[in-house]
């Protein structure tokens, strides 16, 4: 069986430095808020280029806690339109709709999958206030052009990073174009805590400042609530485990586009398309999703040889039943790519010889 992901073997790399540092966070005696937190933040916003980086509890707390802190800075307000593209993640939508704001959803660009610009601009109207970029798939969007849309039409842009750690353009990398990003260090992720866990990164010293703040039930001061705040901090143990793992993230950068390189040379089936990378360094690689009209029955074929995959993501945001209200306006190309999207096994674990495997069933597929 080829997994599509084992995350106790990737973890096997790092075991003894892993033991170590929540052994060190164990005999610390601090818990949250301490030296591993502030340590990691530090590395972790040298290695996005940014001057800040808040740690924080998941990846949708990010861009939730981000978009609540321009509505308290007073650069946002309730009903504000954030403009955000249709095939995301539904966590993406569910942090605008959370702070009491608008999402308008737009078309990607067919080639990336990524939200494209020409349909962002055309979707501005005087209530847009943000741009959501999410960097999908491990692929940065295009941000050179996003952000002269933002500058443009005085917009804030905020990243959607989850997928993206150490993806750049030009040597910038992601987390570091928009006025702030959101980080999820799921587990699953390129860079992955052994829990949940998230960041914002940004060069804002005030948008910083009341995120942590937020974070910390609204408080800058012990038992001084200026903001009415959640509890949402990325404790000790997570930091300690993503400090050791942040040391590794460019080497296994190199593996994942060594792997890619494999599929997209040698997969050769007019039946499959595979994805389009503008340049390698903007693709990280945390998932390679191929398209095919016949999903299900590649899907199959690959289940027959022992291949798992996944369907990321298998229903479009506005076709959940939580944004019914969403449902009324049409997204073809969202939709299609919807239907006909699939993920085969990609990451650091996935051997050569495994890889040759399921090119070899790709390149075998047909219909009857």
């Amino acid at each position: 069986m080829i997994n599509f992901l084992d995350l106790k073997k990737i973890n096997e790399r790092y075991t003894l430095e892993l033991k170590e540092a929540c052994a060190r966070v164990i005999d610390s005696g601090w818990y949250i808020g301490g030296k591993e937190l502030s340590s990691f933040e530090q590395e972790f916003a040298k290695y996005c280029g940014t001057q800040y980086c808040v740690g924080v509890a998941n990846g949708l707390d990010a861009l939730t806690l981000t978009l609540r802190a321009w509505k308290e800075m007073g650069k946002l307000s309730d009903g504000d339109e954030v403009i955000v593209p249709a095939n995301t993640y539904i966590a993406s939508i569910l942090a605008i709709s959370e702070n009491r704001l608008t999402p308008i959803l737009v078309e990607p660009d067919p080639e990336t999958y990524n939200i494209s610009a020409e349909c962002v601009e055309k979707a501005i109207t005087p209530r847009t206030k943000v741009i959501l970029a999410v960097h999908l798939y491990g692929q940065l969007a295009d941000m050179p052009a996003l952000c002269n849309i933002a500058q443009k039409h005085n917009l804030l842009v905020l990243e959607d990073s989850a997928q993206s750690h150490g993806a750049s353009i030009e040597g910038r990398k992601a987390g570091n174009w928009g006025h702030a990003s959101g980080f999820s260090f799921y587990p699953g992720k390129n860079l992955g805590a052994l829990g949940d866990a998230g960041a914002v990164t940004t060069n804002d010293q005030e948008l910083a400042s009341v995120i942590r703040a937020l974070g910390n039930y609204g408080s800058y001061k012990k038992y001084e609530n200026q903001h009415r705040g959640v509890n949402s901090r990325l404790d000790e143990i997570q930091a300690a485990m993503l400090r050791v793992k942040l040391n590794y993230i460019d080497s296994e950068i190199i593996e994942r586009r060594k792997l890619a390189n494999v599929y997209i040379e040698e997969i050769k089936n007019d039946l499959i398309q595979l994805p389009s990378v503008p340049r390698q360094e903007q693709h990280v690689w945390h998932l390679f999703v191929v398209q095919t009209d016949h999903r299900e029955s590649l899907k199959s074929h690959l289940d027959a040889h022992g291949i798992q995959t996944l369907i990321h993501y298998p229903i479009p945001a506005h076709k959940q039943n939580a944004y019914k209200e969403l449902a009324s306006h049409s997204y073809p190309l969202t939709e299609a790519i919807h239907q006909r999207v699939l993920s085969i096994p990609l990451n650091i674990e996935t051997t050569a010889e495994e890889a040759e495997t399921i090119v070899k069933c790709l390149n075998n597929f047909q219909t009857k």
